[in-house]
């Protein structure tokens, strides 16, 4: 599977304050995160940068100032824009996966080899996150919780992530 550059990391929702400041709803874990950018991009091919001069978390949202946004007027015009970081930029921890590489693995039983289905979303739930597993054939979602029990290895490259639902997990109530 081909990974992606560059990844959607936030939206800017409206402007903050006088001088050319964003506010940014992050599509991140943590909001922190995103403020630990130098340069984020107005484009999905990342020829579009916008430098970072200042970045803080506000509740749930990021202040962010670009270089060169001095007005309300220019950080007006950013509203509705979708940000981009580089995924070069991010170093992520062992056993750590951006979201949109998990989406479309297909989900394998380690036990039986039997293919599960395809993820086709990832739900943040706060204790762990669970992943949803769609079976085209069967049409049915399966819902995996994110923990070393179940998922045994995820392969981003070879597009597959081997699990082992716990007894009863996948399993029609009779």
């Amino acid at each position: 599977m081909g990974q992606k550059r560059f990844l959607e990391i936030g939206k800017i929702t409206n402007v903050h304050g006088l001088h050319g400041e964003v506010k940014v709803y992050p599509w991140c874990d943590d909001a922190a995160f995103l403020c630990s950018f130098d340069t984020l991009y107005t484009d999905k091919a990342g020829k579009k940068p916008v430098e970072i001069v200042r970045a803080r978390v506000q509740q749930n949202m990021v202040i962010l100032q670009f270089a060169g946004c001095d007005t309300r007027e220019q950080a007006e015009a950013l509203r509705n824009t979708v940000l981009y970081m580089d995924r070069d930029d991010v170093e992520l921890e062992e056993g750590c996966y951006f979201i949109q590489d998990l989406i479309g693995l297909k989900a394998v039983d380690a036990d039986t080899g039997k293919e599960w289905g395809v993820i086709q979303d990832v739900m943040q739930t706060g204790a762990n996150d669970v992943y949803s597993i769609w079976n085209e054939q069967e049409k049915k979602e399966y819902l995996a919780p994110a923990i070393p029990e179940v998922v045994l290895d995820t392969d981003i490259e070879a597009g597959i992530m081997t699990i082992r639902p716990l007894k009863g997990l996948f399993d029609d109530a009779d």
